[in-house]
């Protein structure tokens, strides 16, 4: 018998290594691209480090580059005492806040969507159009006639019946925010009921046909088969109702100043104008000698990332479920 010829020869070996070489050269290329977004995404957090977690006296330190000198919590501390006048409460409130919104406007801008991207009526297209106008025209332009519309607020004239003068004052109440959640007027309702629309669009008409086969209604038929499966559009879109309510300042500010929400008790406490009574507070409170601006800036960073931890939660909690959810959705890939 003949020896069968070799395959392993100079050139197949050559080949092979310039294969694994190149493999390895766009591994080493995408390990570090990956390492210097993440470094940049995390640097403004890694540099909070030393500013949150030093001591009074050693902020300004020019010494002080990565880690503090002397270990201290003074800031949280005076952050806390600052933002959260009723502790841990202020922080519950200001969750169920954003999770009673979030739930108003799932279910709210889910039925929207839906009519519009599976009932046909008369002016469909029109009514769609209209969303996304909202969705383009700044809110700004949008504030007065709301805050006026408020402050004599007569629901379509319906409150003559009731009230002598025949209007009320929702300016400065937490139910003017349901109010805009339950109409359409929340944070960024219009893209939810768009994204809605564009889910249930991609839903074969086989399961609504199926569904009305076995007797189901129109009713029936949205809360038992198409809403179980818009669990992904639901989900994302639940997850950025709760942060954008969670962080808002515009509504809370011009609505309802007064409520007890942390992101508008943050801006307020932490406004410049209010700097010399932070620092005079923070020496007060702490015995500490001097203050400076470096101090005010630690305390304003730390009560920051008081505010990001029910965010924080969140993320580090359902973060693959999220991930996968987002892809399901069809807003990213």
């Amino acid at each position: 018998m003949k020896n069968k010829p070799s395959i392993h020869t100079p050139e197949l070996a050559l080949y092979l290594f310039g294969k694994k070489a190149k493999k390895g050269v766009q591994s080493v290329f995408l390990f570090c691209i990956i390492t210097g977004l993440c470094f940049t995404i995390l640097y403004p957090i890694i540099k909070l480090i030393p500013s949150v977690f030093s001591a009074i006296e050693d902020l300004g330190n020019p010494n002080i580059i990565w880690l503090p000198i002397h270990f201290s919590v003074i800031s949280f501390k005076a952050a806390a005492r600052f933002v959260m006048e009723d502790g841990f409460l202020t922080m519950l409130w200001s969750v169920l806040y954003a999770l009673g919104i979030m739930f108003i406007q799932v279910f709210v801008t889910a039925m929207a969507g839906y009519a519009l991207a599976r009932v046909k009526f008369f002016g469909n297209k029109i009514v769609f159009f209209l969303v996304i106008l909202v969705f383009l025209v700044p809110r700004q332009s949008l504030l007065l006639s709301q805050y006026i519309y408020f402050t004599h607020f007569n629901a379509f004239g319906i409150l003559k019946l009731f009230t002598a003068a025949g209007e009320v004052n929702l300016i400065n109440q937490p139910i003017t925010l349901v109010i805009f959640a339950v109409f359409g007027f929340g944070i960024k309702q219009s893209l939810f009921i768009f994204i809605f629309s564009q889910f249930f669009k991609n839903i074969p008409n086989e399961l609504e046909e199926a569904a009305l086969i076995d007797g189901c209604g129109f009713h029936k038929t949205y809360f038992r088969i198409m809403l179980p499966n818009a669990i992904p559009a639901i989900s994302t879109i639940a997850v950025l109702s709760f942060v954008w309510n969670y962080g808002d300042t515009y509504y809370t500010r011009y609505f309802n100043k007064d409520g007890p929400y942390l992101s508008s008790i943050l801006a307020s406490k932490f406004n410049p104008a209010n700097k010399e009574f932070i620092l005079n507070a923070i020496k007060a409170w702490f015995d500490v000698p001097v203050a400076t601006d470096f101090a005010f800036d630690a305390v304003k960073q730390a009560a920051v990332l008081i505010f990001l931890i029910p965010l924080l939660i969140l993320y580090f909690g359902a973060q693959k479920w999220l991930v996968e959810n987002l892809e399901n959705s069809g807003l990213v890939g």
